[in-house]
C-alpha cells in the first residue's frame, strides 16, 4: 500500500502525521519505507536526529523531491508491505505525481476556515488524479485539535459531508509531537500510554481498517 499525505498548505501536520503512521506500521513488523518528498526535508531531519541520539532506526526514510516519483514509488514498493509519502505544499508537478503514485491519499487539515479552504484546493487535484487512479481513495484527517472546541466540532461536521470523507479518529495540538520532532522519537517513545500515543494509534488502526490494496489489519 502506497498512502500520500498531501495539503497544498504547509503547517497542516503531514510530516508528524507520515512519520507516526511509518512508525506505528513499523512497531507491528511491517516493512516500511517514507518517502520525504517536500523539499524542506522536515522527515529526513527527524530521522537524521533519530541517529544523532543513537535510537534504533525503526524504518528507512528516503528524500525523493521530484516530479517523477509516479514512475519511481511504485517500484520503491516493492518488497515493502506500505511505502509513505510525506508530500510537498504548493508544488505542482510534485504534488500531482505523488497523487499519482498513492492508492490512499491523507488530506490533514486543522479545524480553522483557512484550512479548510486549503484543503478544498487539493479536491480538483484528487479528481484529476482519479482520471487516471479510479480507485485511488482519499480522507481527510482532523489535526492539532484544541480539545472539545467549537470549531473543531464544526470542521469535523462540515467535512462529514464532504467527498473525500473524514476519518473518525482526530489528533490533538500536543506538546509531545513538538517534542517529539526535535528528538528524533516518536509520541509512543515518550510516554506509550499518552494521549498523543493513543490517538496515533487509533489514526493508524483506522487507515488499516480502509483495507487499500488488500492489506489486512
Amino acid at each position: 500500500m502506497i498512502v500520500a499525505l498531501l495539503n497544498q498548505k504547509g503547517g497542516a501536520g503531514k510530516t508528524t502525521l507520515a512519520l507516526h503512521l511509518a512508525g506505528a506500521w513499523a512497531r507491528r513488523g511491517k516493512r516500511v519505507t517514507l518517502i520525504d518528498a517536500d523539499p524542506q526535508g522536515s522527515a529526513l531531519d527527524w530521522s537524521e536526529q533519530r541517529a544523532r541520539e543513537c535510537l534504533p532506526r525503526l524504518f528507512g526514510v528516503v528524500g525523493l523531491a521530484r516530479d517523477t516519483l509516479h514512475r519511481e514509488a511504485p517500484d520503491m514498493a516493492r518488497g515493502l508491505d506500505h511505502l509513505v509519502i510525506d508530500g510537498p505544499p504548493r508544488i505542482a508537478g510534485l504534488m500531482r505525481s505523488a497523487l499519482l503514485s498513492a492508492d490512499l491519499v491523507l488530506l490533514p487539515v486543522q479545524p480553522s476556515p483557512l484550512d479548510g479552504w486549503a484543503a478544498a484546493e487539493m479536491l480538483p487535484l484528487v479528481a484529476e488524479a482519479r482520471i487516471y487512479r479510479p480507485d485511488l481513495m482519499a480522507r481527510f484527517v482532523l489535526n492539532r485539535c484544541a480539545a472539545r472546541t467549537v470549531l473543531a466540532r464544526e470542521t469535523a461536521e462540515t467535512l462529514a459531508d464532504h467527498d473525500p470523507p473524514v476519518l473518525s479518529a482526530t489528533i490533538g495540538q500536543r506538546i509531545a509531537f513538538a517534542v517529539a520532532a526535535q528528538t528524533g522519537r516518536l509520541v509512543d517513545e515518550l510516554d506509550v500510554d499518552a494521549p498523543a500515543a493513543r490517538e496515533i494509534a487509533a489514526f493508524a488502526m483506522e487507515v488499516d481498517g480502509l483495507g487499500i490494496g488488500g492489506v489486512v489489519p
